[in-house]
């Protein structure tokens, strides 16, 4: 489901985490790892009650109230990511709340659109012509409440530009080769043209339409370009105008941060974790400081397991899951200083699964939180591809308490 093969070469820069330091850094592709298995792939029916997952904890902290960002003031989130068919089961949801009731996690990041199209119900006519074939989360406004209920914030995570659902529904509007047909990645996928402003409407009215079913927070995913290996035609951006590659990323999380702020939400984007740490843009189009000023939290997606030997000076990144997230985050911290970002806004991802040698478990998972408080953040989120956390969570606390090194 999610960015596993390795970055194109152009893309590895000069790593600016440390004196010295170089980042030859793979970062996730687009793929599942190897041998990682969907779970409850079922459609639910009927909702889940408003008791489902049992009753929090007296001492639980409350998720404070959903508002637009204003700098400081921005709320420790510590999530759990839910895929598609996990939201469209109900025994999984319970589960997942279950877990959210007994620990520190207060927020559930949930696919709302993915690479298979759209997984909630919509009366909005271009909303269903791109819904795509995969079903929908049944009752969704009733899962909603439940999870409101639960203290839960729930999280609508968009993919944004991979998105062959809506490429196929659209050929007018999808990145071309130089003949003018359209382009095709690794996998055989088109990809709507990030420059595209009726692209951009299609994403904007679902971040809208998912505010107004209940979900207090938009996360954009795959906010970028595809990667321009050299065994691939060149990509033609219609409708490019002069515009970079990071001035249109930045421009549509502008444009939708706006447009949530006046539902009362939150905007959000995940990026590469070789963004935090490599000067100047990557050729996806990435840019810390084009980026983080546009939303009100960044998710870089600093894997241990997606870092190369040598990277931060470290023989095997997979087995320094606290360095990485350190050196990572820290510098993440470092350059929002500069743009006079402060506050929560910095969340990893954080890698609750394995790739490679050593085998993930609580205890690799705990050092990545360890070393996002020692950077200075308290939020993170888990990601499981088959939303599935169970073998980590020994890592987690029973109740939310900030930890976050003061700088």
């Amino acid at each position: 489901m999610r960015r596993y093969l390795p970055f194109a070469a152009a893309a590895l820069l000069a790593c600016s985490a440390g004196a010295g330091d170089r980042a030859a850094a793979t970062t996730r592709s687009d793929s599942t790892p190897t041998g990682a298995k969907r779970r409850d792939t079922a459609t639910a029916a009927g909702a889940l009650s408003a008791d489902t997952g049992g009753t929090r904890a007296s001492d639980r902290a409350s998720t404070p109230v959903v508002r637009p960002a204003s700098a400081a003031d921005l709320p420790i989130v510590r999530g759990l990511y839910v895929n598609r068919f996990a939201a469209q089961s109900r025994k999984r949801m319970q589960k997942l709340i279950a877990i959210a009731d007994s620990t520190e996690i207060n927020a559930l990041v949930i696919d709302v659109k993915d690479e298979f199209g759209l997984n909630i119900p919509s009366q909005d006519p271009m909303l269903q012509k791109n819904a795509g074939k995969a079903g929908v989360i049944p009752n969704v406004k009733q899962l909603l409440d439940t999870l409101k209920a639960h203290d839960i914030l729930a999280i609508a995570r968009i993919v944004t530009f991979k998105d062959s659902v809506a490429a196929r529904a659209n050929p007018d509007h999808v990145i071309r080769k130089p003949d003018g047909t359209p382009w095709h990645d690794k996998q055989g996928l088109t990809w709507v043209n990030p420059y595209d402003e009726e692209i951009w409407e299609y994403d904007l009215r679902v971040a809208e339409e998912a505010v107004k079913l209940g979900f207090g927070e938009v996360q954009f995913d795959y906010i970028r370009f595809p990667e321009p290996y050299k065994s691939l035609p060149p990509q033609v951006f219609p409708n490019q105008k002069g515009r970079s590659k990071p001035d249109v990323l930045a421009q549509f999380l502008r444009t939708a941060n706006a447009r949530i702020d006046k539902l009362g939400a939150r905007t959000t984007a995940d990026i590469f974790g070789l963004v935090t740490t490599v000067g100047g843009a990557l050729e996806v189009g990435q840019e810390w400081e084009k980026v983080s000023p546009a939303v009100d939290v960044v998710l870089p997606m600093t894997y241990p397991s997606h870092y190369p030997p040598g990277s931060f000076n470290l023989p095997r990144p997979n087995a320094e899951p606290y360095k990485v997230q350190y050196t990572a985050i820290h510098r993440a911290r470092e350059r929002d200083a500069k743009l006079g970002l402060t506050g929560e806004r910095v969340r990893p991802w954080i890698q609750a699964f394995s790739l490679g040698q050593p085998k993930y478990d609580a205890a690799h998972v705990k050092e990545q939180m360890r070393g996002i408080y020692d950077a200075g953040y308290n939020g993170w989120v888990w990601w499981h591809p088959g939303s599935s956390y169970e073998p980590y969570l020994g890592a987690l606390e029973k109740k939310l308490e900030p930890h976050a090194k003061t700088y």
